[in-house]
C-alpha cells in the first residue's frame, strides 16, 4: 500500500490556531515503518470487531439494532484498541460525519480530500491512507494515521440515499446533526484516524 508524506499532500487552508495545531513538521522524520504496521494492525483489529457487533445485531433486529452498536459500542472498541497499541486516539471521521465530535481537524480534512482526489482519479478507495509526523502545540511530535473507508453495500441500510422509515426516526432521534447519508455503494465513506505521540 502507498504512503504518502503528510508534507507532500496538497495543503489545505484553514485559518487560524487549527491549522497551525495540525501542521505537518517541516524537519519530522518519515513515519516508522513499526508505527505504519502497528496503525494498519489496530485499523484491521477496530475494523473487524465493529464489523462482529454490527452484522450481530443487525442480524438479530435489523439496522435500527446496528445504529445502536454505532452509538453504543464503537468508541469503546476504539478505546480498547487504542490501549492495547499505545495510541492515544483511535476513531473513524468523514466529510459528512454522524456525530459531530468525529468532525475531522485540519490533518484528517486534508487527508479526506486528499483521497477524495485519488479515488476520483481511479484510486481503488480500499488502498487509500496516509501516515505523517505532526507537530504539537506546546513541542514534541506525534505520529496520525488515516485509512480510508470504502461504502460497502450493507453499509447503505444506514448511510444511503433512501432509508426505511425506522432507521431514519432512529438516526435522527439520536444524531440530530446528522450528515452522513447519501452514500451510494464503493464511495469514500470516511476514514479510520490515530495518533500516537512520539
Amino acid at each position: 500500500m502507498p504512503v504518502v508524506r503528510s508534507a507532500l499532500l496538497r495543503p489545505f487552508v484553514l485559518a487560524g490556531a487549527l491549522a497551525a495545531l495540525n501542521a505537518p513538521a517541516a524537519d519530522a522524520p518519515a513515519p516508522a515503518e513499526a508505527d505504519l504496521a502497528a496503525a494498519r494492525a489496530v485499523v484491521q483489529q477496530f475494523a473487524a470487531e465493529l464489523k462482529n457487533a454490527l452484522g450481530s445485531a443487525i442480524q438479530a433486529g435489523g439496522p435500527v439494532n446496528g445504529i445502536e452498536v454505532c452509538q453504543q459500542q464503537a468508541s469503546g472498541i476504539a478505546t480498547r484498541a487504542a490501549q492495547q497499541a499505545g495510541f492515544t486516539r483511535v476513531g473513524r471521521t468523514s466529510l459528512k460525519v454522524r456525530n459531530p465530535d468525529n468532525a475531522p481537524d485540519a490533518w484528517e480534512l486534508a487527508g479526506l480530500e486528499d483521497f477524495e482526489a485519488r479515488k476520483a482519479a481511479g484510486a481503488d478507495p480500499a488502498t487509500l491512507e496516509r501516515a505523517g509526523i505532526v507537530a504539537l502545540p506546546g513541542g514534541g511530535h506525534e505520529f496520525r494515521y488515516l485509512k480510508a473507508i470504502p461504502t460497502a453495500a450493507v453499509c447503505l441500510n444506514c448511510h444511503g440515499s433512501t432509508l426505511k422509515p425506522e432507521v431514519s426516526a432512529k438516526i435522527d432521534a439520536l444524531y440530530p446533526s446528522d450528515a452522513a447519508r447519501g452514500f451510494a455503494e464503493g464511495d469514500l465513506r470516511g476514514a479510520f484516524t490515530l495518533r500516537k505521540p512520539l
